[in-house]
């Protein structure tokens, strides 16, 4: 089992120091491979904000940097682990140059046979927070969510209580993460059917205006009326009908605004 580590700390402190027990933890109920991608030694240079990602593809992105190698990477884990400690109410600069720097998966999403385990830190606050968009992030790009764990790391010596319930916690985590490799893909939720249909709704009817998102979605097959999702799971009937008719309003309305823009 090889797990990808992708770290958004600047520093090996808590953050690492976390993920380093997981490992331990991990490494005690069977064979796993950890490898640590630390972003502060990664060349990621910002996003540009050009657009030619999503216009024409991500080769021909003008950042020649180390991003098709860490999306390489990526592919090469069966799992990831995402961590970054609170910055500021939210991930770390690190972390969040990472997301930018891969913004054209939200459009072309892939990674659906890969594992997540999602980790933060904190002195105080914003776990939640920092959690919650590492969740939306990777669920867009399509990994599947086996847990998400915070643990407050408070500045100094740390009470013998507040680390017994920290490595609990980090147990926990480790165990599901694990036994999460022998289970299928659960079935989508309601907001996961709306951000498909709403992205096969944009994508299918301004195909010429983001054609590399058109391609790439009609090379999937996700185009097609037939298509409940991007991947094969049931999918619960309700929820494919309800994504269905907010397919069709999406659809409607885009028409009626193409029409306009073009009279």
């Amino acid at each position: 089992m090889k797990i990808l580590v992708i770290m958004g700390s600047p520093r090996k402190g808590n953050t690492y120091r976390a993920v380093q027990k997981i490992e331990k933890f991990m490494h005690s109920m069977g064979s796993v491979e950890f490898e640590y991608l630390m972003l502060k030694d990664a060349n990621l240079p910002q996003c540009r904000g050009c657009f030619v990602c999503f216009i024409k593809g991500e080769d021909h992105c003008p950042c020649k940097d180390d991003a098709p190698d860490i999306e390489q990477k990526m592919n090469a884990a069966d799992g990831v682990i995402f961590a970054t400690p609170v910055y500021g109410m939210n991930v770390s600069a690190l972390m969040k140059n990472f997301i930018d720097r891969f913004s054209y998966i939200f459009h072309r999403p892939r990674f659906f046979d890969k594992k997540a385990l999602l980790l933060s830190t904190t002195g105080a606050l914003g776990l939640k927070e920092v959690l919650d968009y590492l969740k939306l992030v990777v669920s867009i790009w399509g990994f599947e969510v086996s847990y998400r764990v915070g643990i407050v790391t408070p500045p100094g010596p740390i009470s013998r209580k507040k680390e017994q319930e920290n490595n609990q916690k980090l147990e926990k985590a480790s165990s599901i993460f694990y036994n999460s490799f022998q289970k299928e893909r659960r079935s989508p939720g309601l907001k996961d059917i709306f951000v498909f249909r709403a992205q096969k709704a944009s994508f299918g009817e301004l195909g010429q205006n983001s054609s590399s998102d058109y391609a790439y979605w009609k090379e999937k097959g996700w185009l097609n009326p037939e298509a409940k999702y991007y991947v094969d799971v049931p999918v619960n009937p309700v929820y494919n009908a309800i994504g269905w008719i907010s397919e069709k309003m999406l659809r409607r309305k885009m028409r009626k605004d193409l029409a306009e823009i073009g009279s």
